[in-house]
C-alpha cells in the first residue's frame, strides 16, 4: 500500500531534477501523477518511465507564464482523474535568474516573478475548487535558499523566491479552513551533473534530488504532514542552519 494511494498530483517542472524525482516517487507511493512542463520530450520520458515501473501518469506540455495554458493543463487532470489532491509549484525559468541589483531591469524581474509566484499563484487558484473538494488538500511550493540568504548574483530569483514564501504563507492562513495544508521547499540537491565544488553544508555532501529532496516533498504530500502548513522545510544538508530562521 502506497502512501498516496487513491490521491492526484499535479507536478509542474517534472521533465527533469527535482520535479521528475517527485513526480516519479509520487507514482511508485499510488498516486496518479499529472507530469506537467514546457519541453514535451522530457514530459514524454518521465511519463514513459512512470508506467514502465507500473504507475499512472498523464503527460501535459504547459508553459506556466501562460494563464490560459495553466487553466487548461488544470481542466485536462480533472477530466482525466476526477479532481486534484496535490499540487507541487516547481517549475521555473533557470536562464535569467542571475543579475547584480545595479544592472536588474524590470523587464528581468518580472520575467522571474511571471515563472515563480505569479505562474504559482494561478495555478493554486485554479486548483483550488479540486483541493477544497479534496478534503485534504496539499499544495507544496518550491521557495529556495538563494532567497533567504540573498545570494549574489541571482537579485531576480531571490526575491521571486522570497515571494512565493509570502504566497505560501498567506494561502496556508485563508486556506486552512477548507482543510488544505500550504507549504514550501527550499531545496539545495544536484540538479546540474558532471563535477560540482565541494560541498560547504554541515554534512559535507550535495543532495540528490531523488533521495534527499523527492522525500520531503512526499512527506509533506502525505498524511504524515497534515498538522504542518505555512511551513518552509530546507532539505539543504544544513547548509542554512540558524541563518534568518
Amino acid at each position: 500500500m502506497g502512501r498516496l494511494d487513491g490521491k492526484v498530483a499535479i507536478v509542474t517542472g517534472a521533465g527533469r531534477g527535482i520535479g521528475r524525482a517527485t513526480a516519479k516517487l509520487f507514482a511508485s507511493e499510488g498516486a496518479k501523477v499529472a507530469v506537467v512542463s514546457l519541453t514535451a520530450a522530457n514530459v514524454d520520458k518521465v511519463v514513459a518511465d512512470i508506467i514502465a515501473d507500473g504507475g499512472t501518469a498523464l503527460g501535459i506540455v504547459c508553459d506556466v507564464s501562460d494563464p490560459d495554458q495553466i487553466k487548461d493543463a488544470v481542466a485536462k487532470v480533472v477530466a482525466a482523474y476526477g479532481g486534484i489532491d496535490i499540487l507541487v509549484n516547481n517549475a521555473f525559468d533557470p536562464s535569467v535568474v542571475q543579475s547584480s541589483i545595479n544592472d536588474l531591469s524590470v523587464e528581468q524581474l518580472q520575467r522571474n516573478f511571471d515563472m515563480g509566484p505569479i505562474a504559482y499563484l494561478r495555478t493554486m487558484q485554479a486548483c483550488y475548487p479540486s483541493l477544497k473538494a479534496s478534503g485534504n488538500g496539499r499544495v507544496i511550493n518550491f521557495a529556495s535558499l538563494a532567497g533567504v540568504l540573498g545570494m549574489v548574483p541571482y537579485g531576480p530569483y531571490d526575491m521571486a523566491k522570497e515571494a512565493v514564501r509570502a504566497l505560501t504563507r498567506v494561502a496556508a492562513r485563508e486556506w486552512g479552513a477548507d482543510k488544505i495544508t500550504v507549504n514550501n521547499v527550499l531545496p539545495v540537491a544536484n540538479t546540474w551533473g558532471g563535477d560540482a565544488p565541494p560541498a560547504t553544508n554541515a554534512l559535507g555532501r550535495h543532495g540528490s534530488a531523488e533521495d534527499d529532496v523527492a522525500p520531503v516533498v512526499l512527506f509533506l504530500a502525505s498524511k504524515d504532514a497534515q498538522y504542518m502548513t505555512g511551513y518552509s522545510l530546507t532539505p539543504d544538508g544544513g547548509s542554512i542552519i540558524d541563518s534568518a530562521r
